[in-house]
């Protein structure tokens, strides 16, 4: 957990009384990891904890449940009946009147949007203006410390290994005529992440056209395609170190089973390649100005590249996610489609840039992650360049 004088500046920053964190049935992960919480921890009763702008911080819990927030500094108020919660929230939050909570105006940003609309009416009676906590959440739970940051480049170069080990594997299959499914891709990557001491919460993609051109397809063991000469592959590897605290890698990379790329293949990787550049590029640009960047702009730059192209109505994914402890994280993504993320881009946070061109016969991503620090921002692995002949 930081400590709690440096939260307290953060809202005094934003002109915010506190921050009030609320949860019932592990409902809000975010605040289990802001606070430091296990997240195994009971919570079948109601627990609020607030973090005022100056001064100490204050419980209120459940009698049944009173430990649960031992571990937290701050004077603790217990409960039982409901009359009773209500009377305790509105001394808990007294002297405040702008109080953030995991709360997303019109849900614009549904990974902050997590605390229910009855909850929130209820501070709202209190006479209380509720607002999001979204850039704090940003800068307590998605900036990384310098230990992630090495777990990060620690995996991804094990992860570029077994990308291409994997597209050689493919490659020989389809040689020696005894072709591998997309599932059977799908475990064989996973054995390799298990034998290098990698994670993941969900298992990474293999697919062929038309699969690939469906941004989230999965192959399952009931229906996969083989993979064979002449196929488009197409990758997409995230995982950790199996470590506690790590974060994420991950990428996305095409190859070709055979010994030269189709002119239809080359010409939609040359563009989505020139969309994944020119964000890296905006993004890389202005850190080192010292220009306040959100993750919507990232996302207009690269669908500007695309849409110049004549190919907007099949880029119907966002360019990049927050990348964390899970690997769609609690910073800003790089979208203006599906949202419109508002939140700054800050230092020491990382996400994916991905864009991608989805048409019915086929779909080409590229991959790559990308970190800001304080003045500057980089990619942290390998950069795809071309489609792979993997046959040549």
């Amino acid at each position: 957990m930081p400590e709690i004088r440096e939260i307290q500046a953060e809202l005094r920053s934003g002109k915010v009384d506190g921050w009030l964190f609320y949860d019932h049935h592990h409902r809000d992960p975010i605040a289990s990891r802001v606070l430091g919480l296990g997240e195994n921890a009971m919570t079948t009763r109601r627990w609020f904890y607030f973090i005022p702008s100056r001064g100490e911080p204050r419980k209120l819990v459940h009698r049944i449940e009173a430990g649960v927030l031992d571990s937290l500094a701050g004077r603790k108020q217990v409960y039982s009946g409901w009359k009773e919660l209500h009377q305790g929230l509105r001394k808990l939050l007294s002297g405040s009147r702008r109080v953030a909570m995991q709360y997303s105006p019109d849900n614009d940003i549904p990974y902050i949007g997590l605390v229910d609309a009855g909850t929130v009416e209820l501070v709202r009676k209190l006479k209380k203006k509720v607002v999001t906590s979204a850039d704090l959440v940003q800068k307590f739970e998605a900036a990384w410390t310098p230990d992630q940051l090495r777990s990060h480049l620690e995996a991804g170069k094990i992860i570029d290994r077994i990308r291409q080990e994997a597209f050689d594997h493919a490659a020989e299959c389809v040689r020696q005529s005894r072709p591998v499914t997309e599932y059977e891709l799908q475990q064989w990557i996973l054995e390799k992440f298990r034998a290098r001491g990698l994670t993941t919460a969900e298992p990474p993609i293999a697919a062929v056209q038309p699969n690939n051109g469906n941004p989230h397809y999965e192959p399952t063991s009931d229906a996969s395609q083989p993979i064979r000469a002449g196929d488009l592959l197409l990758l997409d590897i995230w995982a950790k170190l199996d470590r506690p605290g790590s974060v994420y890698y991950d990428i996305t990379w095409t190859g070709y089973l055979g010994q030269r790329v189709p002119a239809a293949y080359e010409k939609i990787f040359r563009i989505v390649r020139q969309a994944r550049d020119r964000a890296v590029e905006f993004i890389g640009e202005s850190v080192a100005r010292g220009r306040t960047i959100h993750g919507w702009e990232v996302d207009h730059t690269a669908r500007e590249v695309i849409r110049k192209s004549g190919y907007e109505k099949h880029f119907v994914h966002r360019t990049g996610h927050s990348i964390g402890r899970e690997v769609h994280g609690n910073g800003a993504n790089m979208d203006s489609l599906e949202t419109r993320d508002n939140r700054r881009i800050i230092p020491r946070t990382c996400f994916s840039i991905e864009p991608g061109i989805y048409l019915r016969e086929f779909g080409i991503r590229s991959e790559v992650n990308v970190y800001v620090g304080e003045r500057e921002a980089r990619v942290t692995g390998d950069i795809q360049q071309q489609i792979l002949p993997l046959l040549a």
